[in-house]
């Protein structure tokens, strides 16, 4: 079971970033509830023909954001996104979660940084008023 994610090899985002975008996404627009139970870093490196240090890699990231947690005997459950000012249920759409996304692969194919891409963000929302 891959929970419904997928891995470009071919692509120049790194595998473990594919992962954490996509687990990220799930997440956020309720297809990953919270409770959930995700694949194993083993079962989920196997489903991908990937190795488990990146899948462990991407589950690591996404705890550290508070998205998933891993518990001894449940494994690695979501949690859930936590409230930081989101607009209302409905308001943040798959499209726009996909969208987001793509931004985000986009940028660090082009080797930004963070940083760089909430910078460019900013620019745009101050020209879009």
């Amino acid at each position: 079971m891959t929970a419904g994610i997928a891995v470009d090899l071919r692509s120049a985002v790194p595998p473990y970033e594919q992962i954490r975008l996509q687990v990220t996404s799930l997440i956020a627009v309720g297809s990953l509830a919270a409770g959930t139970r995700l694949p194993s870093v083993r079962s989920l490196a196997a489903d991908l023909g990937i190795a488990a240090g990146t899948v462990a890699r991407a589950y690591k990231e996404l705890e550290q954001a508070g998205l998933i947690e891993t518990r001894r005997r449940n494994g690695t459950v979501v949690v859930g996104i936590p409230d930081a000012g989101l607009p209302p249920d409905g308001a943040v759409t798959a499209d726009l979660i996909a969208a987001v996304d793509r931004y985000i692969a986009k940028g660090r194919t082009a080797g930004l940084d963070d940083g760089a891409l909430h910078d460019i963000l900013r620019l745009r929302l101050g020209h879009s008023q």
